[in-house]
């Protein structure tokens, strides 16, 4: 992440935000600053994504996160993500984040990040996640219960599980 000073702003911006539950979606309004650009001049791929991991941020924060982060020494990680951009972002654009939860299963929470102006969808992209301590993974619902959240996911769409299907055939290698 190289975004400190938007960082810095979030994490603020969340503790003074009221708490959430894990189906409410969080807004977030950034620009396009000229450090975001790419040989192009629009918004590079790779701040897209950096983003995004502020909208990820702004839900461990109020989604109450990193309350079981400290006190369990737990660790997010990112297993994979699945992004389609639609629209480039042009210098100066101030762009809607909308992050939520949509959905988890045993070990795995899948978040979606829609980046929007003016209800124009730029950017979408799916990312899977899980919180691990020192025993390992531990489940979704696990983290729900500790925090009062519903422990029952809604149901997982067809194409998260063409998804989890194809990462297990890609190379043989990948573990759900």
């Amino acid at each position: 992440m190289n975004l400190w000073f938007r960082l810095i702003r979030v994490v603020i911006a969340s503790l003074l935000a009221p708490p959430m539950r894990w189906d409410e979606k969080i807004v977030q309004h950034f620009r396009c600053w000229p450090l975001d650009l790419d040989f192009n001049l629009h918004m590079t791929n790779s701040r897209y994504l950096a983003l995004m991991d502020l909208g990820r941020m702004a839900l461990i924060v109020r989604g109450g996160l990193g309350t079981l982060m400290r006190r369990d020494g737990l660790m997010p990680v990112i297993a994979g993500s699945m992004i389609r951009f639609r629209r480039p972002i042009a210098p100066f654009e101030r762009v809607t984040l909308l992050t939520q939860v949509l959905c988890w299963d045993a070990k795995w929470m899948f978040i979606e990040h829609r980046i929007e102006h003016d209800g124009e969808l730029k950017c979408q992209a799916i990312v899977k996640a899980a919180f691990v301590g020192k025993n390992g993974t531990v489940p979704p619902a696990e983290l729900a219960r500790s925090l009062g959240h519903q422990q029952i996911s809604p149901p997982l769409p067809d194409w998260i599980t063409q998804w989890q299907q194809a990462e297990l055939t890609a190379g043989g290698k990948a573990k759900s």
